[in-house]
């Protein structure tokens, strides 16, 4: 017998009711249930920080969640950040800094950061590095990553 849950949630300002498995992760059901393949999949165990959503405002690795865990709450991915008409200057600063590669980790950094500046709106280059340390980056040795840090942190106080 299988059991199954009604899971009400709210991404990107979007209402969502669906029925799933209580095994079910969060990350699979924003990839597979709702389509939004920006939340990366990278080592499954909340190592590597590629999942990272906001959780009710807060980054958390949607890979160690259960869907059920979000009904009633609200989520927002890295599609609900920006367009490719009206960027977030998140995204805007790393598309001018060079800040990325091969593109994998980066949904989960920019979920990572904009917390980060919205607390932090100057910070310095050992706070930047902190604050991504959970989030692996295999291409760019982090430097441009920092840089589009410091210029989005630029952008956002002007």
């Amino acid at each position: 017998m299988r059991h199954l849950f009604d899971v009400g949630v709210t991404v990107n300002g979007n209402r969502y009711e669906r029925t799933v498995e209580p095994r079910l992760l969060l990350s699979d059901f924003l990839r597979h249930d709702l389509g939004l393949t920006g939340t990366h999949v990278g080592c499954e165990h909340g190592v590597c920080g590629s999942c990272t959503i906001l959780f009710d405002g807060q980054p958390v690795r949607s890979c160690l969640m259960f869907a059920v865990q979000a009904n009633g709450h609200e989520i927002l991915t890295v599609e609900g950040l920006g367009t490719p008409e009206d960027l977030h200057p998140l995204q805007e600063a790393f598309w001018e800094a060079h800040s990325v590669q091969c593109g994998f980790c980066t949904p989960g950094i920019l979920m990572t950061l904009v917390p980060f500046l919205e607390e932090n709106p100057n910070p310095n280059e050992d706070e930047i590095r902190a604050a991504i340390s959970g989030n692996l980056c295999r291409c760019t040795g982090y430097q441009h990553i920092v840089d589009g840090v410091k210029l989005a942190a630029q952008k956002m106080s002007a």
